[in-house]
């Protein structure tokens, strides 16, 4: 019986872009948790605003009102600021 042979495609390997290489040689690689991090942070300022949101403005701290708003949001923002640091 007959068996498939493998071909090996030669013609349009792609070479190394060099300029890339020379550009991100210098840049570190974030550490571990720092992508953790910032989806933990981006996940608790939605489920802050969600609860805020859903108790009518009452919860989770009760008292401060539009404030709860700002936490929130602040929140989200230190976690997207992250995203644009990570490697």
């Amino acid at each position: 019986m007959a068996e498939n042979k493998k071909r090996k495609n030669t013609k349009h390997q792609v070479p190394e872009d060099q300029d890339l290489n020379a550009w991100t040689a210098g840049i570190p690689l974030s550490p571990s948790w720092w992508a953790p991090t910032f989806i933990a942070l981006l996940l608790i300022g939605l489920v802050w605003l969600m609860v805020y949101y859903i108790s009518s403005g009452v919860y989770p701290i009760p008292g401060i009102n539009w404030w709860n708003m700002v936490i929130g949001l602040g929140i989200m923002m230190v976690g997207f600021l992250m995203t644009l640091r990570w490697r």
